[in-house]
C-alpha cells in the first residue's frame, strides 16, 4: 500500500513538471480584407519609417495563396523589400476616361453583386473621386517619368526614397514606394508614390499613383484620390478583364 502511494505521488509530481514547462502559444488572428483594385479609403496610421530593406535576390516563389494574401494586405513587415523605378517601366494610360464613358460599368456591376456594400451609383461616384486625374498618360523609362497632360509630356528624373507601410482602419495594409525629383524640372511633381499591391521587386501590371509638390508625409495622407494606370496597349475591354480577374 505504501509503495502504491509513493508511486502515485511521483506520477503527479512528474506531470506537474511537464505541464509547467509547456505553454500554449496563441496566434493573434489577422483580419482578411477583401482584395480590390484600389486602396482602402479610410484613415491610416504609419507603421514604419521609410524602409531600406533591399535584397539583391529578386527570385520570389510565392504561391498563389500567398499572392492573394499580399494583394489583400496581409503580410509581415519583414517581408517588404525595396524596389527600383524599373518595376513600373512602361507606357501607361489612365483608366479615368473608361470610367466616364461607361466602359468600366461591367466592373462596377460585378462589385455591386459580389460585395453588396454599395449601389451602382455609389460605386460610380466612389471611383470618380478615386480615379480622377488630368494626367492621361505616364511613360516610365530608366530613371525618368514623363507625365502627359492634354497630349503634352513633361519629364523629370527621379530617385528612390524608400517605402512606407500603411495600416487602414479597415484592417487592410499597403505599401507605398516613394521617389523624389532630382534637381529642378518644370511641369512635373517633386514627389511620387506608387502602390500596386506588391511588397517586393516585381513588374507592375497596374498601379495607383500619388504625386505632388507636397512632402511625402502629406502625400501619405491622401486616401481618397488614387489615379490608376494600366498599360497603354490595352483596350478598354481588356482592362475590364484585368480588373474582373481581381
Amino acid at each position: 500500500m505504501q509503495k502504491e502511494l509513493i508511486k502515485s505521488i511521483l506520477v503527479f509530481f512528474l506531470l506537474g513538471i511537464i505541464l509547467t514547462g509547456c505553454q500554449e502559444k496563441v496566434d493573434t488572428p489577422v483580419e482578411n480584407a477583401s482584395p480590390d483594385s484600389e486602396p482602402a479609403s479610410s484613415e491610416s496610421n504609419s507603421e514604419t519609417t521609410y524602409g531600406t530593406n533591399h535584397s539583391d535576390d529578386h527570385n520570389h516563389s510565392h504561391n498563389d495563396e500567398k499572392q492573394k494574401e499580399i494583394y489583400s494586405g496581409i503580410f509581415e513587415d519583414d517581408e517588404v523589400e525595396d524596389r527600383e523605378l524599373s518595376d513600373w517601366k512602361g507606357d501607361w494610360q489612365s483608366v479615368f476616361p473608361y470610367l466616364l464613358d461607361g466602359t468600366l460599368d461591367e466592373v462596377l456591376q460585378k462589385k455591386v453583386e459580389t460585395k453588396k456594400d454599395k449601389t451602382f451609383a455609389e460605386y460610380k461616384e466612389y471611383y470618380k473621386v478615386g480615379y480622377e486625374t488630368d494626367i492621361e498618360r505616364i511613360v516610365i523609362k530608366d530613371n525618368t517619368i514623363t507625365f502627359y497632360k492634354n497630349g503634352e509630356g513633361k519629364t523629370g528624373e527621379y530617385k528612390y526614397h524608400g517605402y512606407e507601410i500603411l495600416t487602414y482602419e479597415s484592417g487592410n495594409r499597403g505599401v507605398r514606394y516613394l521617389f523624389d525629383l532630382v534637381g529642378e524640372a518644370d511641369g512635373v511633381p517633386k514627389h511620387v508614390q506608387f502602390s500596386d499591391h506588391s511588397i517586393y521587386p516585381t513588374k507592375a501590371e497596374h498601379y495607383h499613383i500619388y504625386f505632388g509638390d507636397e512632402d511625402h508625409v502629406t502625400l501619405l495622407k491622401e486616401l481618397d484620390n488614387w489615379p490608376t494606370y494600366y498599360f497603354s496597349n490595352l483596350s478598354g475591354e481588356e482592362i475590364v478583364e484585368e480588373m474582373n480577374a481581381h
